[in-house]
């Protein structure tokens, strides 16, 4: 099959509803996300070739959600992409921004989608449709929250699944910040790979206090330690000697080359859903490896599906941090919506060598789409 012969026949989507494993509800300083309302789609060709993708949105982010994208999809996206070649898929994106503004995480599931059935229709892995693979396999960190028994319950369930890097919630009044990273370092060992993610919760003058406070639990770093559009803030916490993940700062690369023009962060945390898909994905990390800054890839609570578009963006990567990216799946779910989950042991992530993503919804779900 070619792609630039099959085209588009038909964009589909169903709505999905998965509570997380109840001990690994996070708390952070954007509030608990306790449950996912995501969307899946299924883009078909011409061909009968069949894409999948994931819209792994939450308000809190970027204002959308699952409801959202299936009436964006449906009333805008689909008609804008129905009858269109299937490549060049970058050329799918840019109809996609001509016809809806923002709603980045909704763009990106259909994105997914696309670049799953083009690399289907190939018949090589995504990863290497995005031009790699430079890695088989990524290390990856779960993130622990909550206070006394709920952060003991948290890194027991973590660690049965075989995590042994982790972040830390923190961002949430100082005090309390500084007994939960104690903990945490207590539970997990003096050796443990542990960082911090504040999610912009901090003033300066807090996030400053916090961090000599916290410095003898040896944390790795500090994500979004202040507001995303202090970058000065950002900029001057360096400073400390720690190094700073950028994450809310960052959807695009006009934030990132701002970011980076402010000398801000020593590591970028990049999204398929903030960057608007895989492809967009690959290019603004390339783009941050060019600025001199690092990259892992971070995470908004992705199902089976957009973990595995997550673990084909990572392996693309010419250039990947030694942090631990959030490649979490199905760990944080009770349960999972692939039919064959991802190879994941909880240290790292491995890809498979199936065509596209390798991975399909399960059964049940699958005959779901409208």
């Amino acid at each position: 099959m070619k792609p630039h012969t099959a085209r588009i026949a038909a964009v589909q989507t169903a709505p999905v509803t998965m509570d997380a494993h109840p001990d690994l509800v996070v708390h952070g300083a954007k509030g608990a996300h306790d449950r996912s309302d995501f969307l899946l789609v299924r883009v078909v060709t011409t061909d009968g070739v069949e894409g999948y993708g994931e819209v792994s949105a939450t308000p809190l982010w970027s204002g959308e959600d699952g409801v959202s994208a299936r009436h964006f999809i449906a009333q805008l996206l689909a008609p804008a992409l129905l009858g269109r070649p299937l490549a060049p898929v970058g050329a799918l994106e840019s109809i996609m921004d001509t016809v809806l503004a923002a709603n980045p995480f909704t763009k990106a599931g259909v994105s997914i989608a696309l670049w799953d059935a083009f690399a289907r229709t190939l018949g090589l892995p995504l990863s290497v449709a995005l031009g790699g693979p430079y890695r088989d396999e990524v290390p990856i960190k779960l993130s622990l929250s909550g206070d006394g028994d709920r952060l003991d319950k948290a890194y027991e369930t973590a660690s049965r699944a075989g995590f042994r890097a982790f972040k830390v919630k923190v961002g949430l009044g100082v005090p309390g910040d500084l007994a939960r990273m104690a903990r945490a370092r207590e539970l997990a060992g003096p050796d443990a790979f542990l960082g911090m993610d504040a999610n912009g919760g901090w003033s300066r003058a807090e996030a400053g206090a916090a961090l000599r406070g916290l410095a003898e639990s040896g944390p790795a770093f500090i994500e979004q330690p202040v507001a995303p559009g202090d970058l000065a803030g950002m900029a001057a916490l360096r400073s400390a000697g720690l190094p700073v993940v950028a994450d809310e700062a960052v959807f695009g690369t006009g934030d990132l080359l701002r970011l980076a023009r402010a000398d801000a962060a020593d590591v970028v945390s990049v999204y398929v859903g903030k960057a608007g898909g895989p492809g967009r994905a690959v290019a603004l990390a390339r783009l941050a490896e060019a600025s001199g800054l690092d990259v892992l890839i971070g995470s908004n609570g992705e199902l089976g599906i957009g973990a595995a578009a997550q673990l084909h963006v990572a392996c693309a990567l010419p250039r990947l941090s030694a942090f631990p990216s959030d490649i979490i799946g199905a760990h944080y779910y009770a349960e999972d919506v692939l039919a064959e989950p991802l190879d994941s042991d909880g240290t790292r992530v491995r890809l498979g060598d199936g065509a596209g993503l390798g991975v399909v919804p399960r059964n049940d779900l699958r005959g779901r789409f409208t």
